[in-house]
C-alpha cells in the first residue's frame, strides 16, 4: 500500500505542472486581467487534502518556477503562494469540515490577501501601478474552487493518491 501511494505522487506533480501551464498560457489582453489563480487553487487543494504533500517549500519552489516562466522577479510569486499554503494549513481542520461554498468564501479572503501582497511586491519593484483591478482574479478563483475541488478529488480517488 505504501509503495502504491508513493508511486502515484506523479498525479500531484502533473496537477502542479498543469496549473503552471494554465498560469502562463497566453490570453487576450482583456481576459488576462481575470485569469484565475490556477497555481494557488491547486496548491490550496493539495495543502487542504494532503498537507504532508503540499507544503510551503513546494509552494515557494513552484512560485520560483512561475517567476522563471513568466519572466518576473524571483520570489515575487513565491511569497503569495507560501502565504496561501500557510493560511490553508492553519485553517485546515476547520476548512475540511466546511461545505464547498463556505470553503470558497474562506479562500476568497485568503486569495485576496495573497493578491494584495503580490500587488505590494510589484509596486515596490515598480512593475505594476497600484490599482484594484489586480483583485479581479480573486472572486473568479473563489467561484472556480468547488469545480477544482471536485475534479482533483475525483483524480485523487481514481489514482489512489495518499
Amino acid at each position: 500500500m505504501i509503495q502504491e501511494a508513493s508511486r502515484n505522487v506523479w498525479v500531484i506533480w502533473l496537477s502542479w505542472i498543469l496549473a503552471l501551464m494554465l498560469s502562463i498560457a497566453p490570453m487576450p489582453e482583456g481576459m488576462a486581467l481575470g485569469r484565475p489563480l490556477w497555481l494557488g487553487l491547486v496548491i490550496a487543494y493539495w495543502a487542504l487534502v494532503l498537507p504532508q504533500r503540499g507544503g510551503m517549500t513546494v509552494a515557494f519552489c513552484l512560485g520560483l518556477a512561475l517567476d522563471v516562466l513568466s519572466g518576473t522577479l524571483l520570489g515575487q510569486s513565491g511569497l503569495p503562494l507560501v502565504l496561501i499554503v500557510f493560511l490553508v494549513l492553519s485553517l485546515q481542520q476547520r476548512l475540511r469540515m466546511f461545505p464547498l461554498w463556505q470553503q470558497s468564501m474562506v479562500l476568497l479572503v485568503i486569495f485576496g490577501v495573497a493578491q494584495l501582497v503580490q500587488l505590494w511586491l510589484r509596486t515596490l519593484t515598480g512593475n505594476h501601478p497600484p490599482t484594484l483591478l489586480f483583485l479581479v482574479p480573486v472572486p473568479i478563483s473563489a467561484l472556480l474552487w468547488p469545480w477544482i475541488y471536485i475534479a482533483l478529488e475525483g483524480v485523487r480517488r481514481r489514482f489512489h493518491v495518499n
